[in-house]
């Protein structure tokens, strides 16, 4: 009985072979449209672009160069397109991995996936297949928060972004192997960061708690180009307390329209900080700075400084009675629906 088995299990893997040119080369059949990617990451927090050139100039900040610079993402993400609009989505480890491609050409968008306060939408740009894909984040706001003198009309308050890493590659042309091809990509950050450093020159032990408003910065950027929009918008952060004053690590878009040829000499954008205090004593105070042009040299993250705040002896003093201030004092934000 074993000995038919044997013959009729022969039988069947002959079978199997003979409509095939030859059965050991059976990985013909493994041939597919397929890469793997090979990714590495720019770790820049903010860009020189006329501006201070801090990685050589830094001063003592009270934290090193280097610790501002982003991390290492968590994974990424490949999505690719054909020819005819359409597309498929990969997600992989953040070092890169394998994906599969369309036949003939691809335009291949590549960023990290593990952002919690970024928006992606795509569009066609209504004459060609391309599909550009722009990331902006939620919207924000805060009661307290009225405007600020100093800021473009109208701007809507939003929550600083993640960090975000993106390439674009337009036109790759997938050929069908067994063993995917190697293509390396850089991925550029698109989110960079801004030290605000509020300077006390005195009153500060008067201050429980502290929260600001940067304005005229970009509402979203283009992953296909790295170009941000046109649109301002102001961003709320909270603040920490130091022994200078306080202080905020901002994380932005950068400035509307950039890079721009012409930017250097546009000044229809302004840019302002807003900083709100909480006393102890639970009086609320309220101050709002010009700082266009330490913003306009640095377009791309950097640093902002306002020296000089003093709190008056009768602000700090006043009505203060044992008074024991809370977060509920201070009044939370709400999330507000974002249309795309």
């Amino acid at each position: 009985m074993k000995r038919y088995l044997l013959i009729a299990l022969m039988f069947i893997t002959l079978s199997a072979c003979e409509h095939k040119d030859l059965c050991e080369n059976h990985r013909e059949h493994a041939h597919r449209y397929h890469i793997n990617v090979v990714a590495d990451y720019r770790y820049d927090w903010e860009e020189c672009c006329g501006g201070p050139f801090w990685q050589e100039e830094w001063p003592e900040h009270y934290i090193d160069y280097d610790e501002l610079r982003p991390s290492h993402p968590s994974g990424l993400r490949v999505v690719a397109y054909n020819t005819k609009g359409d597309y498929n989505i990969h997600n992989i480890n953040a070092n890169g991995g394998v994906v599969s491609l369309y036949e003939g050409f691809n335009d291949l968008l590549f960023y990290n996936n593990d952002t919690e306060y970024i928006i992606f939408s795509r569009s066609g740009d209504g004459v060609t297949t391309r599909v550009t894909t722009r990331a902006t984040t939620r919207a924000s706001t805060r009661a307290s928060y009225k405007g600020s003198p100093f800021a473009n009309e109208n701007e809507p308050t939003l929550t600083p972004p993640d960090m975000l890493y993106a390439n674009y590659f337009t036109d790759y042309l997938a050929e069908k192997v067994i063993d995917p091809v190697d293509v390396n990509v850089t991925l550029y950050p698109l989110v960079y960061t801004y030290k605000i450093r509020y300077e006390f020159e005195s009153g500060l032990e008067y201050v429980a708690m502290a929260r600001g408003v940067l304005t005229g910065m970009a509402s979203s950027v283009s992953l296909n180009t790295g170009e941000t929009s046109e649109d301002p918008a102001s961003l709320l952060f909270d603040c920490e307390l130091v022994d200078y004053g306080a202080r905020a690590f901002v994380n932005s878009f950068g400035t509307p329209g950039y890079p721009n040829p012409n930017f250097g000499t546009r000044t229809d954008n302004k840019h302002s900080l807003n900083l709100e205090l909480l006393l102890r004593n639970g009086k609320t105070l309220v101050y709002d700075y010009d700082v266009t042009d330490q913003v306009k040299i640095q377009p791309h993250g950097g640093v902002v400084v306002i020296s000089g705040i003093v709190i008056s002896e009768e602000d700090g003093t006043h009505g203060s009675g044992g008074w024991d201030v809370s977060v509920d004092d201070w009044g939370e934000y709400e999330d507000v629906p974002l249309p795309l």
